[in-house]
């Protein structure tokens, strides 16, 4: 079967809505990623409850999240050699079992540190694989004219589910600890359920017969142009802020009292201000080249921090979390303008994963970092903190003329 990708203009196309499976693919990754954002609520909670540790609090989400980076470019390599479809369904199903295992180890009263963070590792694990061999399948069953559309679609998947996870494992720990984690071992299945029911071409493009050059051949592909390497560098400065940010304002509003709904409620601005930042994909990149929207959004988060001290308001949380997060859509888009359309298929697993493992690189160190110090900081000092050391590493990404001259590619 051919890829869908190639050459096909909008005439004679059906709705992209009538695309049974686009959709399909699409509503099991929306259901597995919104397991995952009540994960990353409802395990620190968890956590807290059991140990009272802010460092084990950030342990799950940061062991989780040094996996996926550790696994990432053997994940690309993976994508572009094997079928991509068998690689999802595999990955899939590893991550239903594993996230089945801490509802039933809490039924049985038998749930410990060792074994969620065992679980944290294979989750990682399986989400490194599925990644981009999930981005690159809405490539195989979607026509290229309507790439964009998809694209759009799924984006509204990840701010979505960012939105309603948060506030989602806030209110169902609070009717049970065990709640949560059901809820994110369904969409695990459910994601599952969808891979195996929708047929895509799982083979790459290739010139040769198989994919050329070796595992680290995405790293060398970004590490060639000077504006994919500052992006590179200050998306994973971002990642990192914004996730030491989310669990130091979690400790916060713990600290003073706010229920388990309440906390997730407030944290759910993230995903808001990606929402609403949506609606300003097109201006931002009509009016400044990719360059100076980089710095102009990297800017954004500083001032943000500065405010976060002032109150331990969830509203605060709220909206402080909406306005860091508000150029997040324009970035990703950056990316895939910048990165994944310029790179042929046999090479764009690896790319794909480079991209998602430098990107990611920062979270664990932010979501590992600040549960440490936030055993010895308060949250308050903690975002003072975060807000000089991104304003310190901006000054030399603000004075590169490369990006205040860069412009988009044709």
């Amino acid at each position: 079967m051919a890829s869908a990708e190639a050459g096909e203009t909008t005439a004679g196309l059906r709705p992209l809505r009538r695309n049974w499976r686009f959709q399909m693919l699409w509503g099991g990754a929306a259901a597995s990623l919104l397991g995952s954002r009540m994960s990353t609520i409802a395990y620190p909670l968890l956590l807290l409850a059991m140990t009272g540790s802010t460092f084990a609090a950030g342990a799950f989400s940061g062991v989780q999240l040094l996996t996926q980076v550790l696994f990432g470019i053997h994940a690309g390599t993976v994508a572009d050699r094997y079928d991509r479809r068998v690689v999802l369904i595999v990955a899939d199903g590893l991550r239903f079992l594993a996230s089945l295992t801490v509802p039933l180890a809490l039924a049985m009263d038998r749930l410990t540190l060792i074994h969620i963070l065992l679980v944290a590792v294979v989750v990682g694990a399986t989400m490194a694989y599925a990644f981009p061999v999930r981005t690159l399948a809405i490539r195989s069953v979607v026509p290229k004219a309507q790439l964009r559309q998809a694209l759009a679609q799924d984006g509204l998947r990840t701010n979505g589910t960012g939105l309603l996870g948060p506030p989602l494992a806030g209110f169902l720990f609070g009717l049970g600890r065990s709640a949560p984690f059901i809820g994110a071992a369904v969409g695990s299945l459910l994601s599952f359920g969808a891979a195996c029911a929708v047929p895509f071409d799982g083979k790459a493009e290739t010139s040769g017969g198989k994919a050329r050059g070796g595992a680290l051949e995405g790293i060398r592909f970004l590490a060639r142009s000077p504006l994919l390497r500052a992006t590179v560098g200050i998306t994973f400065a971002l990642y990192l802020v914004c996730s030491a940010t989310v669990l130091s304002c979690l400790v916060l509003l713990q600290r003073e009292g706010v229920g388990s709904a309440g906390i997730g409620l407030a944290l759910s601005g993230e995903a808001a201000g990606g929402i609403v930042g949506v609606l300003f994909v097109s201006r931002l990149h009509r009016l400044m080249g990719p360059g100076k929207l980089l710095i102009a959004a990297s800017w954004l988060y500083v001032p943000p921090l500065l405010v976060l001290p002032l109150s331990s308001s969830p509203v605060l949380v709220f909206f402080v979390l909406a306005v860091m997060l508000l150029s997040d859509p324009s970035l990703d888009v950056m990316t895939d303008v910048l990165i994944f359309q310029q790179v042929p298929d046999e090479l764009r697993g690896r790319v794909m994963a480079a991209t998602f493992m430098l990107f990611t690189l920062g979270m664990p160190a932010g979501t590992l970092g600040s549960g440490l110090l936030l055993d010895f900081l308060s949250p308050g000092a903690m975002f003072t903190l975060l807000a000089a050391v991104l304003a310190v590493a901006l000054v030399p990404l603000t004075l590169n003329r490369t990006l205040w001259e860069s412009g988009w590619p044709v």
